[in-house]
């Protein structure tokens, strides 16, 4: 690939060493890191996927499917942990495409970022809307329906007639929340991922410290259970499906790269925050899981969205079934600021390249924020969370995660060869193996995810091509000034 479609080494960390009124504020430790990661990561799925998986593929032996799904994500993790080490800006998997592998591959997985960043928040301040109201209603207190729903929706009442929805104002509401927190800086923004991520820590912790006691041996005998002939129904092929049902639980980490430029010391707190937040994740899914198939047989989890409520009952602590929704929407508005925050930072690097329009890049004078930027995205993302229906915005695809850690694993190896002498605070170890791994395993996750979301990733890779060749590439900064010198 031609020398000019590669973004040098020296800008980044030249851009990474810049202070000033137009740089983002370095304002992150390693501890704020780490509880940013554990935000993106604890979500509602934890209270969902777990059960399924369990139910469906793995038996009581769910606990090794999320060790299996932690050993290929710390693959990433740490080819991850390298790049953000190395080139400390804004842009996450973006940012290190451009330097290894070229603007077009870079354009491509900054676009796809998008899909994963502002759908995904979209989706899930739909999912936050439907808890708040099913949390509001055992105190008697009713939403209008029309006011919960989008104009595509209809809602049966109690009297069994429907009516139809006209906006799901309680969506858009937290969207416009989530991103006045982060206008008002990104300090103030982790100030708040903290308490969420305590407070959500602290409903898994107490789950698992109360759960403990009532674990009956019977429902985890046998623990792996016979496979009934299919692959991926329980057995050893059960166990490897639920790590792929699992894995996506996991997926949030890589917000950490996209702070880098906001962060103090990075080559120092980047491996800390990503790494650490992904082993203490890890951790607790392996012992919430396994409180929960002990507390109720794994078949009691079949068909059922809410496989917690499930083994709660098997408990005298009732109670702790609203602490678990209140977790859940604690969770998911952690989820759509980290979300919303990704999305800003990785076309901030893409506006600062000249890829994108200078709004993109603005920060506010205050502030120190891309204030631009969060009022542009809350307004899509809130439309989407306001008018479209959940079953159209879709769950959060995992498909442009995991292309970006194919991207970024396969970027470590290249640069070990065509860069072996670059600075490097933190190392991937057991290169090519782990980069190779990372990649095996990212693609596999991706081969057995479904057709429409291929499809819906075609589609709007498409999209993207025609932005990048009408507007990106003519006003590309790399482009323009690697020529002029040439």
């Amino acid at each position: 690939m031609p020398q000019y479609f590669r973004k040098p080494l020296g800008w980044l960390l030249q851009e990474s060493a810049q202070e000033g009124a137009h740089t983002l504020k370095r304002t992150l430790s390693a501890f704020q890191l780490v509880t940013l990661g554990i935000g993106g990561i604890i979500g509602a799925g934890l209270f969902s996927l777990s059960g399924l998986a369990a139910a469906n593929h793995a038996g009581p032996a769910v606990t090794l499917s999320f060790v299996v799904a932690a050993i290929g994500c710390a693959f990433s993790g740490l080819c991850y942990a390298e790049f953000s080490s190395m080139i400390p800006v804004a842009g996450s998997a973006y940012t290190y495409a451009y330097t290894t592998m070229g603007e077009m591959i870079a354009w491509i997985i900054g676009w796809d970022l998008v899909l994963e960043f502002s759908v995904g928040a979209a989706t899930v301040a739909i999912s936050w809307s439907n808890y708040l109201v099913k949390f509001l209603s055992t105190y008697g207190v009713y939403l209008p329906p029309q006011l919960v729903h989008s104009p595509f929706e209809t809602a049966k009442l109690a009297n069994g007639t429907e009516v139809q929805g006209i906006i799901n104002l309680p969506a858009a509401l937290v969207v416009l929340a989530m991103s006045l927190i982060l206008i008002r800086g990104t300090k103030g923004s982790a100030l708040w991922n903290t308490f969420v991520v305590i407070l959500k820590v602290g409903v898994v912790v107490l789950f698992i410290a109360l759960g403990w006691r009532f674990i009956q041996p019977a429902n985890l005998t046998p623990y792996i259970p016979a496979n009934t002939g299919i692959f991926g129904e329980f057995g050893w092929s059960g166990i490897l499906r639920g790590a792929g049902v699992v894995f996506f639980v996991y997926l949030g980490f890589d917000i950490i790269a996209a702070a880098a430029q906001e962060t103090r010391n990075p080559r120092r707190n980047m491996p800390i925050g990503i790494l650490g937040s992904l082993l203490i994740c890890t951790v607790l899914f392996i012992l919430f899981a396994h409180v929960m198939t002990g507390l109720a047989p794994y078949t009691a989890f079949k068909g059922n969205a809410a496989p917690v409520a499930v083994a709660i009952e098997h408990t005298p602590y009732i109670w702790l079934g609203q602490a678990i929704i209140i977790a859940i929407l604690i969770g998911y508005t952690s989820v759509i600021l980290v979300d919303l925050l990704g999305q800003t930072r990785v076309f901030f690097a893409m506006s600062k390249d000249g890829l994108l329009p200078k709004i993109f890049s603005d920060i506010h004078p205050r502030f120190q924020t891309p204030w631009k930027s969060n009022i542009l995205f809350c307004v899509f993302v809130g439309l989407f969370a306001a008018f479209v229906p959940i079953r159209v915005v879709g769950e959060m695809t995992s498909i442009g995660t995991l292309l970006a850690f194919v991207i970024v694993c396969a970027g470590v190896w290249i640069m070990r060869y065509t860069m072996p002498d670059a600075p490097r605070a933190f190392k991937t170890p057991w290169v090519p193996f782990v980069p190779i791994m990372g990649i095996v395993t990212c693609v596999g996750m991706m081969l057995f995810l479904p057709a429409d979301t291929w499809i819906r990733l075609i589609v709007w890779m498409a999209i993207g091509m025609i932005i990048y060749f009408c507007y990106g590439k003519k006003h590309s900064r790399v482009r323009r000034e690697l020529l002029t010198k040439s």
